[in-house]
């Protein structure tokens, strides 16, 4: 059973590895056979460990082009949810961000994100 204690610690984790953009640390963050959608029933989701860290050092975010906030709010079962705010320092807008991270210990199996650019941002640029 997940808590809340381990969700936060796997998403602090996550910003940890975002961060170094260090393959271990991505790699920590997943079991072999993970799953990484960019949304639900993505048609091509990172599948498996390897693909996942090859996908994330492939589209890398320098450290200094972001800032993450987050709150844990909700754990049902081995599901955190997560709901997170990116703000880009770059032209990127900033996006609101829900996650579903199913956790299997400190690791992830399967990480589902949705993304919305804040309307705002969108319009202005």
């Amino acid at each position: 059973m997940t808590t809340t204690t381990d969700a936060k610690a796997w998403v602090d984790a996550y910003k940890k590895a975002w961060i170094s953009n260090d393959a271990a640390e991505i790699e920590a963050l997943f079991t072999e056979d993970a799953v990484y959608e960019f949304r639900p029933n993505d048609p091509e989701p990172w599948s498996g460990r390897e693909a996942i860290v090859a996908g994330w050092l492939d589209d890398l975010d320098s450290p200094e082009a972001w800032a993450l906030d987050y709150e844990i709010e909700a754990v049902l079962g081995d599901v955190a949810v997560v709901r997170a705010v990116t703000e880009y320092f770059d032209a990127r807008p900033t996006f609101d961000n829900l996650w579903f991270v199913t956790l299997d210990g400190d690791r992830a199996t399967r990480f589902t994100e949705w993304y919305v650019a804040r309307e705002s941002e969108v319009q202005a640029s």
